[in-house]
């Protein structure tokens, strides 16, 4: 037996596998294993690269016997570290897909600009910082690299508010940036978690705002989208985006990172956004 594979293109490509990042915190030979057993399934199209931080390449390298691997990189420091990521890659399977560079405190968008000017083939993300850089971040970036946004972490002020995202959400996509999410994307839906009390985003009301804005919506728009906590309204929503719409959406809207590939995959399913194949017989 075998999987009839077709996913949308609505979450085609949009979980990018964080497993050894928090909370997860999987150990590498677990992550690497995993995504592995990932190939042939029938979602394995629902997944990006894996996403590891720079001074994790060294201990990949052992781990791929030779097998090609997709891998986004972090670089947390910022772009000092990009010839180190080149060096540790060369000549090996990893299939380096995309870097993902913080700005330091400091550094002026000209020199970010000059920093990763000589980058040549994986696509760029930048993280915006949340400060008074971001616009001219945002405009340095434009037309040349991708952004990439916070939505979260271990405290409740690395969660922006609505209006935060709605305003970053806007500012991309006016400026036809592309952007993917990092942090606090834990489900589909913008819920409180029971455990810290927390606000979070959900992954499709960031999809949904993306789309209004793309439509020309408002700002406003795009934060009562992500302010909607009702799972048969957000479904519906997203049903209704069409295909032409939800890869307009996911070209400027990219990916999200997150250390779980099943619960959402699992939420999606249970909302009607994804339904699991048929088995059909080989």
């Amino acid at each position: 037996m075998a999987f009839n594979r077709s996913i949308s293109p609505v979450v085609t490509g949009l979980c990018d596998d964080a497993a050894v990042f928090p909370p997860g915190l999987a150990p590498l030979p677990e992550a690497v294993q995993a995504y592995r057993d990932r190939r042939g399934t029938w979602y394995e199209d629902f997944v990006g690269p894996l996403v590891l931080a720079a001074d994790a390449l060294p201990s990949l390298m052992p781990l791929l016997a030779g097998h090609a691997l997709p891998v986004s990189v972090t670089l947390p420091q910022g772009p000092s570290g990009l010839r180190q990521v080149f060096e540790d890659v060369a000549g090996s399977p990893v299939e380096l897909r995309s870097v993902e560079v913080a700005v330091p405190s400091g550094m002026t968008p000209t020199e970010l600009a000059d920093a990763l000017e000589r980058v040549e083939g994986p696509d760029v993300y930048v993280e915006v910082p949340r400060d008074d850089r971001r616009a001219a971040v945002l405009e340095v970036i434009a037309g040349r690299w991708r952004a990439k946004f916070r939505t979260g972490g271990v405290r409740a002020d690395l969660y922006p508010s609505e209006s935060e995202l709605a305003n970053a959400l806007a500012a991309v996509v006016a400026a036809r940036v592309p952007f993917k999410a990092t942090a606090g994307l834990h489900h589909a839906l913008r819920n409180t978690d029971p455990a810290t009390g927390f606000e979070q985003h959900g992954f499709l009301n960031v999809l949904l705002a993306t789309d209004a804005l793309l439509s020309g919506g408002s700002e406003q728009s795009a934060r009562t989208l992500l302010a909607e906590r009702d799972g048969p309204t957000v479904a519906g929503l997203v049903r209704e985006l069409g295909d032409e719409r939800a890869v307009q959406a996911r070209l400027a809207f990219t990916s999200f990172g997150t250390c779980s590939i099943t619960d959402p995959l699992t939420e999606l399913i249970d909302l009607g956004v994804v339904s699991p194949p048929d088995l059909v017989k080989e």
